[in-house]
């Protein structure tokens, strides 16, 4: 894939991901073989599709990437599929690891401005709640609304 060098069903894309991952001549990528250079793509943290993993094979072998028989195409899905899982996640996607879930409660200290409150000596939470004779009534309550 150096200048001059063109392998077959590899596009200008597909080739510089592969001489950014060291892979630049056909011998180069014979020797590592169509799933590892698949791989190093990958790892390299571009996002190819299957068919890269096909044009890398059909490159190997000579022939149209849809030339590729079914049984190995099936294959190499299945060892790339493998393979990718190994790879970490990249930084932006990784996700903490679940740990145990603690529940810790704490005392409520009693301040000074909550001695004189009669709502929590009732346990109240401090709204009026609608009793108080401010005038106002419950949502519901002596509004002439039916029942």
């Amino acid at each position: 894939m150096d200048s001059g060098t063109k392998l077959r069903n590899i596009g200008p894309k597909s080739a510089a991901w592969l001489r950014q991952t060291g892979i630049r001549t056909h011998e180069d990528l014979v020797a590592a073989g169509s799933l590892a250079a698949y791989v190093r793509v990958k790892r390299a943290g571009f996002k190819p599709s299957l068919n890269l993993l096909y044009a890398l094979e059909g490159a190997i072998m000579g022939c149209h990437w849809q030339e590729i028989p079914e049984e190995r195409r099936n294959a190499l899905v299945a060892a790339a599929t493998e393979e990718v899982a190994k790879l970490p996640l990249p930084k932006n996607k990784r996700k903490p690891v679940p740990g145990a879930v603690t529940t810790v409660e704490y005392a409520r200290e009693v301040r000074d401005d909550d001695a004189g409150d009669d709502d929590a000596d009732r346990g109240g939470d401090g709204f009026d709640d609608g009793d108080a004779e401010d005038g106002l009534d419950a949502p519901g309550e002596g509004r002439g609304e039916a029942d």
